[in-house]
């Protein structure tokens, strides 16, 4: 199956055809591995279970025994389509009109993956398998899911066995409008609460023999929001909070409820940690003095790896294809470069993400080859030829 592996395109095709929906692996890990054991990889099919959630298949294969070891990370799984007859096309049997490549996860990210192989295959053949250091893949099923069984477990097992990574690129879509825009150096973190105010129910005509938990609850929404809980630093912009939902319950309009609830999210930037932003967070609600509960989760701390050699070489490689210098930055959501900063300097770049997770998402055919071509121009700067 070695014959399409420096095509993108042809790859890309073979992976959106597996409906590789989260959790499962939906034969996109087998076509990886069969491309990537032809190529001489050593590749391990590891499989993580937890409580509570599903076992995930996880692929971390490798080339070369010394360092340093360069990794492209990345995720097969999917999200669900939605209604079938939205699409202009199956979302799993994938489809070329007009220059564009249609499937699910065309933009997230299974073309960039497909760009990563295509691109070491091209390099192992100019270096004629022979380079200093080892190139790796640490594909996981978990990525659009709980992220549990997944990246971080794979990472695990690596520093268990003594293996580590050097580098790491993860191919998530990160340009807006145009390939070579933006690559992500770093990621904001992302807490979710939830508010819970207490009152004593009662008749909307008689409010002082009841307890109306709603104004509380407005007053404690107002201490988290009305003051800016940073002024940004030199790679974020300013914290974010968010409400998401405001909840009573009450279908009755005579009622004073007995509960009221609200949930915010929080993006915050390198200046905070989850712990030390809920201690803040505390600080100003205990300030209103009203009486309340909250329940906290942090998904993912901030993190950075400031501009160096590795931006450094991604940054020249994409100027080299497309004539773009890319913005470094941390914008965006979560992915699972939070897992991989805690192991080595990581950066994001791939596709546009303007179709990720969208009906008839898909990727420009230009921009496969181009991405392949930036890949590519990544292994021979990371790997200078001595010759």
């Amino acid at each position: 199956m070695t014959c399409c592996a420096t095509d993108p395109l042809e790859l890309s095709l073979g992976l959106i055809r597996c409906p590789s929906v989260t959790p499962t692996e939906g034969g996109a890990l087998d076509f990886l591995e069969e491309i990537l054991a032809g190529l001489g990889f050593d590749c391990h099919r590891l499989v993580f279970s937890d409580d509570g959630t599903p076992d995930v298949d996880n692929l971390y294969a490798r080339i070369g025994a010394d360092g340093p070891n360069f990794c492209f990370a990345g995720h097969t799984d999917v999200v669900p389509p939605g209604d079938l007859g939205d699409w202009t096309s199956d979302p799993f049997d994938p489809q070329v009109r007009d220059g564009r490549l249609y499937g699910r996860g065309a933009a997230d990210m299974k073309c960039a993956i497909a760009a990563m192989v295509a691109a070491s295959a091209r390099f192992l053949a100019a270096r004629d398998g022979g380079f200093a250091g080892s190139i790796s893949f640490l594909i996981t099923g978990d990525e659009e899911g709980p992220a549990i069984n997944g990246t971080r477990k794979v990472l695990d097992w690596l520093s268990n066995r003594g293996e580590g990574l050097d580098a790491c690129l993860v191919g998530e879509p990160t340009n807006p409008l145009a390939l070579g825009e933006m690559a992500k150096i770093g990621r904001r973190g992302s807490m979710n609460a939830e508010l819970v105010v207490d009152g004593v129910q009662g008749h909307a005509a008689y409010p002082e023999l009841a307890d109306n938990p709603i104004p509380r609850l407005m007053r404690l929404l107002a201490a988290v929001i009305d003051t800016p809980l940073d002024g940004g630093s030199d790679h974020f912009p300013p914290t974010t909070a968010t409400i998401t939902t405001f909840d009573v319950g009450n279908p009755t309009t005579n009622v004073i409820p007995a509960q009221a609830r609200a949930r915010f999210n929080i993006r915050f930037n390198d200046q905070h940690s989850g712990a030390g932003l809920e201690a803040l967070l505390r600080e100003r609600l205990d300030a209103t003095g009203d009486g309340y509960s909250m329940a906290v989760s942090v998904s993912g701390e901030s993190f950075l790896t400031p501009p160096g050699p590795l931006s450094q070489v991604v940054a020249d490689s994409i100027e080299a294809v497309t004539g773009r210098t890319p913005d470094l930055s941390t914008t965006g959501g979560t992915s699972d470069a939070r897992f991989i900063k805690d192991h080595s300097p990581v950066i994001e770049f791939g596709l546009m993400n303007e179709t990720a997770h969208k009906v008839d998402e898909f990727a420009p055919v230009d921009d496969i080859q181009a991405l392949a071509d930036i890949y590519t121009g990544v292994l021979e700067r990371y790997f200078p030829d001595p010759a």
